[in-house]
C-alpha cells in the first residue's frame, strides 16, 4: 500500500456551495463541504507531477468564480495545506500561513411548493444549488484554456470586491465581448443577447449620473449611488452575457470545434 498526499483547504462562507460536493477523477478525488475542501492523490502520481498542486487550486477557485455568477458573494479560498499519510499511520505535514479576512453575507430565502399529496412542485433551493454545481463544474472545464472567459470571470468578481466602481467592472464584460467578436452587432448575433440588454448595461454604465459608473462627473448632474435594483439589473445582464459565452464554448467543444 503506498502513501496518500492530502492537499487541504479552508474557504469563507462556509455554506458556498450550500451542499457537499464529492468529485472524482482518474488522478485525485476531491470532496467540498463546510469550509474545508480535500484532495486525495497517490503519492506516487504527486511525485511524478508536483504542478498537479496548482492545478487543482486553479481548478477549484474556478468553481468559487462560477457560483459567484449567482450568489453574488465575495470568498476567500486559502492555499492548500499539503500532507503525506504513510501506510503505518504517520502523516507528515506543511502548513504555509495566511492573513485572515471577515466576510459578511445575506443568506437567500427559499420556497419549496407541493401539492395536496405533498409531491415537490418546486424547490428554489434544489435549482439553485443544481445550477451552482453546473456553472462551477462548467467555469472549472474551460476556464484555464480561453482567456476571455477568465478576463470576464475576473472582471465580476472584481465588481464583488470593489463595490464603489462596480459598474466599471460589469462594463468590461461587454466591452470585452465586442472587441472578442469585432463588435456589438456580431457579438449580440452570436451570443444572442437582445438590443435592448446591450442597451441597458450600457446606459446603467455610461450615462446615468451615478457613483458607480464609467463617466461620473462627465454628465453635468449631481451623482448619486445606483439603487439595488439598478446594480440587481446590470449584474443579471453582465451574467448573462457570461452565460451565453460560456454556453457557447462549452457547445463548440463537445461538437469538435475549436
Amino acid at each position: 500500500m503506498s502513501a496518500i498526499v492530502l492537499l487541504e483547504w479552508n474557504f469563507t462562507p462556509p455554506d458556498y456551495f450550500e451542499e457537499a460536493i464529492e468529485i472524482l477523477r482518474s488522478d485525485y478525488a476531491m470532496n467540498i463541504a463546510n469550509g474545508k475542501v480535500e484532495a486525495k492523490i497517490e503519492s506516487s502520481m504527486f511525485d511524478s507531477n508536483p504542478s498537479i498542486r496548482q492545478v487543482l487550486h486553479d481548478s477549484l477557485n474556478d468553481r468559487f468564480l462560477g457560483v459567484q455568477l449567482l450568489t453574488h458573494r465575495p470568498y476567500e479560498l486559502s492555499k492548500s495545506t499539503i500532507a503525506r499519510l504513510h501506510p503505518d499511520g504517520r502523516r507528515d505535514t506543511s502548513i504555509e500561513l495566511e492573513s485572515v479576512c471577515i466576510v459578511v453575507s445575506v443568506r437567500s430565502v427559499d420556497l419549496r411548493v407541493t401539492d395536496k399529496d405533498g409531491n415537490v412542485i418546486s424547490d428554489s433551493k434544489r435549482d439553485r444549488i443544481e445550477r451552482k454545481k453546473s456553472l462551477a463544474e462548467l467555469v472549472s472545464t474551460h476556464r484555464a484554456s480561453d482567456g476571455l472567459l477568465g478576463a470576464m470571470l475576473r472582471s465580476y468578481d472584481a465588481g464583488v470586491r470593489d463595490p464603489n466602481n462596480e459598474l466599471v467592472h460589469l462594463y468590461e464584460i461587454r466591452d470585452a465581448l465586442s472587441t472578442k467578436f469585432g463588435g456589438e452587432s456580431a457579438a449580440r448575433a452570436t451570443l444572442a443577447i437582445t438590443a435592448a440588454q446591450w442597451s441597458r448595461l450600457g446606459q446603467l454604465c455610461n450615462n446615468e449620473p451615478l457613483c458607480q459608473g464609467r463617466h461620473r462627473g462627465k454628465t453635468g448632474e449631481v451623482l448619486r449611488d445606483a439603487s439595488e435594483a439598478e446594480l440587481a439589473e446590470a449584474r443579471g445582464i453582465a451574467r448573462a452575457m457570461i452565460e451565453a459565452y460560456l454556453q457557447r464554448i462549452d457547445t463548440r467543444n463537445l461538437q469538435g470545434n475549436p
